[in-house]
């Protein structure tokens, strides 16, 4: 596990090494002329370790920076002096010391570091949490304390990890680091076995959403990738009053309808608008296009399109 030597960096070495690390990002300094970064670094395999001592400053990762080919990675910043703000899908938390937080490198996110602090940030693949998405999705931002719960256990384990960078070498590194993210997976696990019961029934409807163009969409494979049994899935719809087919039927036939009042798609058939969302036969479409709106899909295309 080769470790680097402490570095100290200014505000335009830092930008390039923060690149060179977490991808595309942009960084600014309240006072540029004398923002300082102390730096020490090791890496095992995928796990990279990130102990920074820094001015104030601030990150953001924005959309345009991200590429469809980037490997997904995972980012746990633990604040051990000093405080940060982090913002990601539409959360934000404070962290203050002893709390960590995850957040994910292909989605746009934001830092804020208003005084001087001290944090330790690991980056790991994000297939190290064997969560999915979704869940991924719904653990961002939200600190974990170590003061409460499992965070009691795993936030010292990271601390001390922190204190020791500089000694972790060898094959025992690596399987330290494993067992440590290990505990991590716990932790969230445990994060979000505490939410909501109305949880599974979000992830659900965000894993639908982002699959209507699979005709083989079901309860089976749904409840297959949220790592739930069918019955349960099948539970937590009925408390909302709708099943899983119907919500899929709906949301299915909603995006067909946007598509048709889009000026973009006019060029598209009903077929064509239809098979983008997993709908392959066009009698089936106008019935059920009919039943759900009163209207069959031309006559509603018909009829927005008028000027």
């Amino acid at each position: 596990m080769p470790q680097l030597p402490a570095s100290h960096l200014d505000l335009n070495q830092w930008r390039i090494a923060s690149d060179e690390a977490f991808g595309k990002l942009h960084i600014n300094a309240h006072d540029p002329a004398s923002f300082q970064v102390e730096l020490k670094a090791a890496t095992a395999g995928d796990v990279s370790l990130f102990d920074m001592r820094t001015g104030a400053h601030s990150v953001a990762r924005r959309a345009g920076d991200i590429r469809d080919a980037d490997i997904s990675y995972c980012k746990l910043s633990l604040q051990l002096h000093g405080n940060s703000t982090l913002r990601q899908d539409g959360r934000e938390c404070q962290l203050n010391p002893g709390d960590l937080a995850l957040y994910v490198t292909h989605r746009p996110y934001e830092l804020q570091y208003l005084q001087d602090q001290h944090s330790l940030v690991v980056l790991f693949p994000q297939s190290y949490l064997h969560l999915t998405p979704v869940q991924i999705e719904t653990i961002t931002a939200r600190p974990v304390s170590r003061d409460h719960g499992l965070g009691r256990v795993m936030v010292p384990l990271f601390e001390q990890l922190a204190d020791n960078i500089e000694v972790l070498e060898g094959p025992h590194a690596g399987a330290l680091l494993q067992s440590a993210l290990n505990m991590l997976v716990a932790v969230f696990a445990s994060e979000l076995d505490s939410q909501p019961e109305n949880l599974l029934f979000e992830q659900a409807r965000k894993y639908i959403d982002k699959h209507l163009a699979n005709a083989d969409l079901g309860p089976q494979s749904i409840a297959q990738a949220l790592f739930v049994s069918v019955r349960q899935l099948h539970m937590r719809f009925s408390a909302h009053k709708t099943t899983v087919g119907a919500y899929i039927r709906t949301r299915r036939l909603e995006r067909i309808r946007a598509d048709l009042a889009n000026p973009l798609h006019k060029g598209d058939s009903i077929a064509t608008i239809s098979a983008r969302y997993g709908l392959h036969d066009p009698s089936q479409v106008s019935r059920a296009f009919k039943a759900e709106f009163r209207e069959s899909p031309s006559a509603f295309r018909t009829r927005v399109s008028r000027p």
